[in-house]
């Protein structure tokens, strides 16, 4: 399968802005994967922005909803 980067571009939600990564599903997720962390796309806006990519931040944040 080959990857759409510019139609992953268009859905992508992180705002990091200078990530090698950006519309790169796979190598995104393997990174975050291999820091113990989420890919951003996961976390709502506001939480999103503060680059916590914690697994630990995300149960807080949907623990709250």
């Amino acid at each position: 399968m080959e990857c759409n980067v510019e139609q992953n571009l268009a859905r992508c939600t992180c705002t990091y802005e200078p990530c090698p990564r950006k519309g790169k599903c796979c190598e995104c997720i393997a990174y975050h994967r291999s820091m113990d962390e989420l890919p951003g796309c996961l976390f709502p806006p506001e939480a999103e922005r503060t680059y916590n990519r914690s697994k630990w931040y995300f149960a807080q944040i949907y623990a709250r909803r």
